[in-house]
């Protein structure tokens, strides 16, 4: 079992910057993945930023260069560093974690992430 609960999100004008976190609690030496995820709205929830245990990365190209996704193994924390915010970023975002040691095809889809946090929202005004 895994615990993950975020925090970090709030309102921000259009070109600031956020840093959410997630701090993973439990089993996680069987997390190949952690990632985080967005919901907007009236959308379905998209993959935002994914690590790998071996800590490459993937992106969605709507943050590429905007976002960084990192992770402090000490402190078992996830975090995503987001930059030059968008109105069109606005959502609610989770963070993920993999959970069964599996390789996945495509870190950004949802199959595979088996735990979640709880949320955290982020607003971005123009």
């Amino acid at each position: 079992e895994v615990r993950l609960v975020e925090s970090g999100g709030g309102s921000v004008q259009a070109g600031g910057s956020l840093r959410l976190s997630c701090v993973a609690s439990g089993s996680t030496h069987n997390c190949r993945y952690m990632g985080w995820f967005r919901q907007a709205p009236g959308r379905e929830r998209e993959g935002v930023a994914a690590r790998k245990i071996d800590g490459s990365t993937t992106y969605a190209d709507s943050v590429k260069g905007r976002f960084v996704i990192s992770k402090d193994n000490a402190k078992n924390i996830l975090y995503l560093q987001m930059n030059s915010l968008k109105p069109e970023d606005t959502a609610m975002y989770y963070c993920a974690a993999e959970g069964r040691n599996w390789d996945l095809d495509n870190p950004l889809r949802e199959f595979g992430y088996i735990y979640w946090g709880q949320g955290t929202q982020v607003t971005v005004s123009s």
